[in-house]
């Protein structure tokens, strides 16, 4: 804004004359009489005398007078409104605003007081308060969701009103769906009662945000015109976060538990910090540990004698995003999966599942093809009794709720293929990434015959031969499925070495470990802020009530659905949420941030946000204008007048 500027309305001739006026107001002053007549009869003799004295005086003394100060005000006053006295500023293009203010979880970072947030509240503010008459916005807040605070209205009020309101999410950031929903609200293509498209009206788009999200360039800005954003933030800003934090038992001792933690710093300085243990909310154990700036660094405890409980990692320094400070993770007391095995018998695999080590990790009921068309099975299998059921050359008419492990059959449905028969098919790949396939050595291993899968899309390959995938698991419904596409054992010969190679027993309790409900790993590591979750437990309750983190937080009913899982998606808060059934704990899980994008709290001041094709840098949404204030003046120079003339007349009466 750039102020005063001036446009004479007259000429300097004009102005001369307009100068003469101060002058003989104050001469009026001078000549006019201010005595107060009183007559009394001595004084009528002398009545000719003082005539002829104020004939011959004509100048007298000026004497202090309040309305000789207004009438000189109010001619400075009127020769202001004639320089047409106005400032350089700027005003909306458009009529129609969309304000998109980001509340996400690195927008409560305080680098600017109080909050980022607020200060991108305050800013849209002023640009309310900028609004002409007629003009129209609307507020959309967003994280990785968006929401509409207020639709299109010209009320300022009820805008500001509205904005107020916006809080800060902890979830993480996404401009997509912010968009998509700014360009349905403001571009509704509705058919009409003749059947064709209503036109889109062209709206202006302010982004206030800092930045902590990807470009999106598949989307079309149509109608929607983008002034440049506003990143709210510092490039100085300090933060170290916990960007991973899970667990393990010890493989030899069950009751020691490993908890391990990654630390990034995304400050510009090396951070040396305390790093705190807590287990249900005691402190177990604490490490100091240095994070250099920009880098990451691990941190590992042991906590011995743990069967069940809550591991909270916490950092005690300061800094300027909270959030990420703290991260839960929930140790499940160990328990032995539930394993139904069903086949016409085979003496390998029913071998490797009687071994010490495998009754450790599961109880397992082994029985007949036939079992599989009785109401026993049939409801258990419904109610998801079993963790992993395995299927030895069988396969039931319906698929449970279990994980599968199949073997030389296909899992019920359409969705797994097979091709033609080959014989002695020779293996190029182990997928030994993935848990089912570690430490397996299969090298050594040779198959008879086999025919290769055409497994459905999403799936694994864990085992492949020159002609296709001969092992590989798939998910369904929140399962897993693992096809083996050759005979362990036949009625009349060994379809494989296999079972009396030593990867073979390795593979089996790697199947009971990650199939078989038995994994030993943060449960929630994966789950972050507005990630569904799906429960299963063996309650008989047709509904959990779930209570989120929070003192002031209420508990969230959710029902049992057709599979015996509870889906539960109001995970908004990090935090730890408690799970009861008939007012009895039965599970506990957390939701941790964990997003390094949303934990790098460095604002880049002259980023380019690329929208489609457009790469949005500098504003389109504002042009330069001239802002009159000779209308003030006038108005100045009108109660000016009005005061004059009460004045007057308050003194005539005296």
């Amino acid at each position: 804004m750039t102020w005063p500027q001036w446009t004479s309305m007259l000429g300097p001739w004009q102005w001369a004359l307009l100068a003469l006026v101060p002058p003989a107001i104050i001469a009026l002053y001078f000549l006019k009489l201010k005595r107060q007549p009183l007559e009394v009869p001595s004084t009528y003799l002398w009545h000719k005398s003082i005539d002829d004295l104020r004939v011959n005086s004509i100048w007298q003394r000026l004497r202090q007078s309040l309305l000789l100060f207004l009438q000189l005000l109010l001619w400075a006053l009127l020769a202001l409104v004639l320089l047409r006295p106005a400032w350089q500023g700027s005003q909306f293009q458009h009529d129609r605003l969309i304000f998109l203010v980001d509340n996400s979880a690195s927008m409560v970072a305080t680098d600017v007081h109080p909050t980022r947030l607020d200060e991108a509240k305050r800013r849209v503010a002023e640009l309310i308060d900028q609004m002409r008459s007629g003009d129209v916005a609307m507020i959309v807040s967003f994280a990785d969701t968006a929401r509409v605070e207020q639709m299109f209205t010209d009320n300022r009020g009820e805008l500001r009103r509205r904005l107020e309101l916006i809080q800060p999410t902890d979830q993480t950031t996404s401009i997509s769906e912010a968009l998509r929903v700014a360009s349905v609200l403001a571009n509704p293509h509705r058919d009409d009662s003749d059947g064709e498209a209503a036109a889109g009206l062209p709206a202006q788009l302010f982004f206030f945000s800092d930045g902590n999200f990807a470009d999106d360039p598949d989307f079309a800005l149509g109608n929607l015109s983008p002034t440049a954003p506003v990143w709210i933030g510092t490039a100085d800003a300090a933060n170290v976060a916990i960007a991973a934090f899970n667990t393990a038992r010890s493989e030899s001792k069950d009751e020691k538990v490993q908890a391990f933690g990654r630390l990034e710093n995304s400050g510009p300085q090396d951070v040396s910090l305390d790093v705190e243990l807590h287990l249900d909310d005691r402190l177990v154990d604490a490490q100091r540990v240095s994070v250099p700036a920009g880098k990451s660094s691990g941190v590992s405890f042991d906590v011995a004698n743990l069967k069940s409980g809550v591991l909270e990692l916490r950092l005690t320094d300061p800094d300027d995003l909270a959030i990420d400070n703290q991260a839960w993770a929930v140790v499940p007391a160990p328990r032995r999966g539930r394993v139904l095995f069903v086949t016409p018998g085979n003496e390998p695999l029913s071998t490797a599942l009687r071994t010490e080590a495998a009754h450790e990790m599961a109880e397992i009921v082994v029985q007949a093809p036939e079992f599989l068309a009785s109401p026993q099975y049939q409801r258990a299998a419904a109610a998801g009794e079993w963790d992993l059921v395995i299927y030895d050359r069988c396969r039931p008419e319906q698929a449970p709720q279990a994980n599968t492990l199949s073997i030389a059959r296909l899992p019920t449905g359409e969705a797994w293929q097979q091709k033609d028969t080959v014989t002695v098919p020779q293996i190029i790949d182990i997928n030994r990434a993935h848990p089912l396939m570690q430490w397996l050595d299969m090298s050594d291993v040779l198959i008879i015959e086999a025919q290769p899968l055409v497994p459905p899309r999403g799936s694994t390959m864990l085992l492949e031969a020159i002609d296709g995938p001969l092992l590989a698991v798939a998910p369904r419904d929140g399962y897993e499925d693992v096809v083996v596409a050759f005979e362990l054992v036949g009625n009349e010969r060994i379809g494989t070495n296999w079972p009396v190679r030593a990867s073979f027993p390795v593979f089996v309790l790697n199947a009971l470990s990650y199939l078989g409900g038995n994994r030993e790993v943060a449960k929630t590591a994966s789950v972050r802020p507005g990630q569904p979750v799906v429960l299963r437990t063996q309650t008989s309750s047709e509904t959990l009530s779930i209570l989120p983190p929070g003192e002031a937080a209420t508990a969230v009913s959710v029902t049992r659905d057709k599979r015996n899982e509870y889906h539960f998606t109001g995970t908004s808060k990090v935090g730890l949420y408690r799970a009861s059934a008939e007012g009895r704990e039965i599970d506990d899980f957390a939701v941790n941030l964990f997003d390094s994008r949303e934990s790098d709290v460095k604002v880049v001041a002259d980023r380019t946000l690329k929208v489609g094709h457009d790469e949005i840098a500098t504003g389109t949404g504002w042009e330069e204008t001239r802002r009159d204030a000779w209308k003030f003046v006038l108005l100045g120079a009108l109660a000016i007048l009005l005061f004059e003339w009460y004045i007057y007349n308050r003194r005539a009466y005296l």
